[in-house]
């Protein structure tokens, strides 16, 4: 593949971005953006240098690779319209609004031999990225990701709005089927659940406390997991990561902590680039569409417990 030929589709704040970074890859010709909104589109299109469309599908066909930027419930029909039209696919989180849906996607993907990249970007994050050599086995996770209020995103849970970044990071960090899901949480705001918690035990003992709400006074994005050795803590807002691990020729208690900030990076930058770079090499993505589904099967199941329907309590449940 010589000259790598994309789309974006839905250039509203995040949109603009993917077209924005794409059009500054050597070697990725954007050939347009589409958006419902054909003004915004136009004024995208002019920032960037490509063709503006109003209807994506006049896009089928004319790419190698798309990032679907638009409201989750049209994830699907964009996703499938582009694959069956021969084109990988970056789909932002979460990858479908039904487990359904997303395993309708993922057997069309391997039936048409195209790549799924699901856009959890903290994957992306440089403060993760640093923690990964440190993380080996953790035994308790706890996590804190809050936002102060703002509407944009409120049409959706806050389960799936920013918990799931940390459910996908939880189940790609342990080796372990989720055994049992303990759930709380209320709308205050929105018609949706604005503040939620989740309890998930794995099958191997480890325990993760989520915690995620649109209604804090400060941000907060934080991970801290907890290992034999010591403790990882991971600031993903503030880029820092930290570990906290025994050191017997410390002082006592023997423990040292050593920290690193890193440079403010380019999580989205680096996401795109990894999804242009598995286009081109034809390997699986960082962050694949059964991941995605994974990430999205949790995230529902919290909800479900948060529903009440079965008290707050989900047992764990097989995956296809």
């Amino acid at each position: 593949m010589s000259r790598l030929r994309v789309a974006v589709v839905g250039v509203g704040y995040l949109g603009r971005f993917h077209a924005v970074k794409y059009a500054g890859i050597e070697g990725v010709e954007l050939v347009g953006v589409a958006d419902s909104d054909i003004g915004r589109a136009e004024l995208v299109a002019a920032e960037v240098g490509c063709r503006a469309y109003g209807d994506y599908r006049q896009l089928l066909g004319q790419v190698d690779a798309a990032s679907i930027v638009v409201p989750t419930p049209a994830h699907f029909d964009v996703g499938r319209d582009f694959l069956s039209h021969g084109a990988d696919v970056l789909i932002e989180k979460p990858i479908t609004v039904t487990l359904a849906q997303a395993d309708t996607l993922i057997e069309l993907a391997e039936r048409q031999g195209r790549l799924i990249q699901v856009g959890h970007l903290e994957r992306f994050n440089p403060a993760l990225v640093a923690a990964r050599d440190r993380i080996g086995d953790p035994r308790f996770i706890e996590a804190r990701r809050l936002n102060t209020y703002t509407p944009r995103g409120t049409d959706v849970p806050v389960v799936l709005d920013l918990m799931i970044h940390d459910i996908e990071i939880v189940l790609h960090l342990v080796p372990a089927p989720v055994r049992e899901i303990r759930t709380s949480g209320l709308a205050v705001v929105s018609p949706h659940v604005d503040v939620a918690s989740a309890r998930l035990e794995f099958s191997n003992g480890c325990v993760a406390n989520l915690t995620a709400s649109r209604l804090a006074a400060q941000s907060e994005r934080r991970m801290h997991l907890y290992q034999a050795d010591g403790c990882l803590e991971v600031d993903f807002g503030q880029r820092r990561f930290a570990a906290i691990h025994t050191d017997p020729a410390s002082p006592p208690p023997g423990m040292r902590t050593d920290t690193r900030q890193l440079e403010a990076g380019d999580a989205l930058d680096a996401e795109i680039r990894s999804f242009v770079a598995a286009v081109r090499e034809r390997r699986p993505p960082e962050v694949t569409g059964r991941m995605g589904r994974a990430a999205l099967d949790v995230a529902l199941r919290v909800l479900e417990g948060i529903d009440g329907s079965n008290g707050g309590r989900i047992a764990q449940r097989e995956a296809p």
